[in-house]
């Protein structure tokens, strides 16, 4: 069978699995966010922080409670890491430096998961497991309570609780209890059954076939694996990823997690249908997302197996970078998937692809990783973006702009705008000043124009909450943790802070009827509008940094 057959038919089982998944859990995530009924064990939380789970929330106290809880756990994991040297189970490593924790501790609470340190050798099975595991399953909570916020912006009617989006610490108690631990739980004895290794298992020698030994430490890495990727977050156990053989074994296991990756944030299209009361604006959302995956893979398979040189040729491909277990054709999907997403985890190195593979992993995150997007992320940023699109298409006809019966007046499109504008400012403004002074330009590995993609493509990660690195850039010193760290920090709570207010302005409006003249964006027709706007939008954004980087690369090779 030829690689790209295979490549072929992995796709086709990957989508065959997600439209398998995508009806049930899409309903259950909608029955999870509707529902007026509590579990036991939900109460018991409830009376341990002191919130009431029935009590409406307006978007500036759901905004308080977003703020609230991700500033405790930036502390608490801040302060996990410092003094990991005096905690049991630290396997001898000693405390994190301080900007290191403090770039770890950013890095895990936006759920992005970038990494400047390598994970076996740095971090212990308390700070692993009851430190970063524990947020990659708050942090994809906190994502998906936002966006279901914004979701009921949309659905709310001015009769009942106006204004109202529920409440923060409910939908955050529930999307962690009733859809990522079972979801979890499932998946990490999967990934036990592929041989990925569960233990709490010290530091040992282990034999090489070529003589000698080396050392390894265990962990409990499947189930931290299974939301690494279930929650889009992206962190590895180890520092080489995805594509340690203790993370992810076989072909197979590689196939699950890609399923994993795109999982949720693909059911959410149908929750979000469901929750307004309408199926095909989640299709058409769906749809919008699709298009644009799907025509990222095919465009990342022409580029690394039309590889150029002796060697690529030979080897029927770009493999420089890749696992021989997976190949082109699965390597590439996880890549588009990884960067489409906000996860970041990696099967291969990004840094290793040709000039145009390189740049298409950029474009990626530069999109706004909207398709499928991130746990959450993803929804709430291509409902902003199919703001704009209607508001595009309004001026083109001469028509105040609606979607989903809400007039989309000033106040609508300027936080749509300022949303969208908040991630290239800091991405372009942050790489301008690293490339400009001295200091930190000492940390790239290689000149010209790939050195330029390195450092584009940490702050772009960084900025994008994706997580994933170039590789090729020394990110552990003070200047890159610090900065990184700050655009995770701003490229995550800005966008909230914009997204909330928008949803409150939503919940505030009076339904309108729809009309002749009314954009119906259930259809095709707006699936191509709003794909459209997000290439256009985004693409003469970052056109001239590509063009200095991965598109200059390229056409040099």
């Amino acid at each position: 069978m030829s690689p790209q057959l295979a490549g072929v038919l992995q796709l086709l089982a990957l989508v065959g699995a997600l439209a398998l998944a995508y009806r049930p859990l899409g309903d259950h995530m909608a029955r999870v966010y509707t529902s007026e009924r509590h579990l036991r064990v939900e109460t018991w939380m409830y009376r341990a922080i002191g919130a009431d789970p029935d009590a409406g929330m307006r978007w500036p106290a759901y905004l308080r409670g977003v703020l609230v809880f991700s500033a405790a756990g930036l502390l608490l994991l801040y302060g996990m890491q410092r003094l990991q040297g005096s905690l049991p189970g630290s396997l001898g490593f000693a405390s994190i430096d301080p900007d290191q924790a403090f770039n770890t501790a950013a890095s895990f609470v936006t759920n992005t998961n970038w990494q400047s340190y390598a994970g076996e050798q740095a971090m212990g099975h308390v700070v692993q497991t009851g430190g970063l595991a524990v947020q990659n399953f708050v942090s994809a909570a906190v994502g998906m309570a936002v966006a279901v916020a914004l979701v009921r912006g949309f659905a709310r009617t001015r009769t009942g609780r106006p204004g109202e989006l529920g409440n923060f610490w409910a939908d955050l108690v529930r999307g962690t209890v009733r859809v990522l631990l079972p979801l979890s739980v499932a998946g990490a004895l999967v990934l036990v059954a592929c041989g990925v290794i569960q233990n709490f298992a010290g530091i040992h020698p282990v034999g090489q076939f070529g003589g000698g030994t080396q050392e390894w430490n265990g962990g409990a890495v499947a189930s931290q694996e299974v939301i690494k990727e279930l929650g889009t977050n992206g962190g590895g156990y180890f520092n080489a990823n995805s594509a340690h053989p203790f993370e992810n074994p076989t072909p197979f296991s590689n196939l699950f997690e890609i399923f994993l990756i795109l999982l949720i944030p693909t059911a959410l299209t149908r929750t979000f249908g469901r929750m307004v009361g309408d199926l095909r604006q989640g299709y058409a959302i769906l749809g919008a997302m699709a298009l644009i995956w799907v025509a990222f893979v095919c465009l990342m398979w022409w580029t690394e197996f039309a590889g150029r040189g002796a060697v690529p040729e030979e080897a029927g491909g770009a493999m420089e970078g890749k696992e021989l277990r997976f190949g082109i054709g699965a390597s590439s999907i996880f890549a588009v998937s990884t960067t489409l997403t906000s996860t970041g985890a990696v099967d291969s190195f990004h840094s290793s692809f040709t000039g145009f593979g390189g740049g298409i992993t950029l474009l990626s995150m530069m999109l706004g990783e909207i398709a499928p997007g991130g746990v959450g992320s993803g929804l709430y940023g291509m409902l902003v973006m199919a703001v704009l699109a209607v508001f595009v298409a309004g001026l083109m006809v001469g028509r105040t702009p609606e979607y989903l019966g809400r007039k989309i007046g000033t106040r609508e499109i300027k936080l749509a705008s300022c949303s969208i504008l908040v991630t290239p400012a800091l991405a372009l403004g942050l790489t301008a000043a690293a490339v400009a002074l001295p200091t930190p330009a000492d940390s790239v590995a290689n000149s010209g124009a790939h050195g330029f993609s390195e450092i584009l493509y940490a702050y772009t990660s960084g900025a994008n909450n994706n997580g994933s690195a170039f590789a090729g850039l020394n990110a552990d010193t003070p200047w890159f943790n610090t900065t990184i760290g700050l655009a995770m920090l701003l490229g995550r709570f800005l966008p909230m802070v914009l997204v909330l207010a928008l949803a409150g302005s939503l919940a505030g409006r009076r339904p309108v009827p729809a009309t002749a003249g009314t954009l119906h964006t259930g259809k095709p027709l707006f699936t191509g509008v709003l794909v459209g706007a997000i290439v256009i939008i985004t693409g003469l954004t970052y056109f001239p940094a590509l063009a200095l980087g991965p598109l200059a690369e390229g056409l040099a090779a």
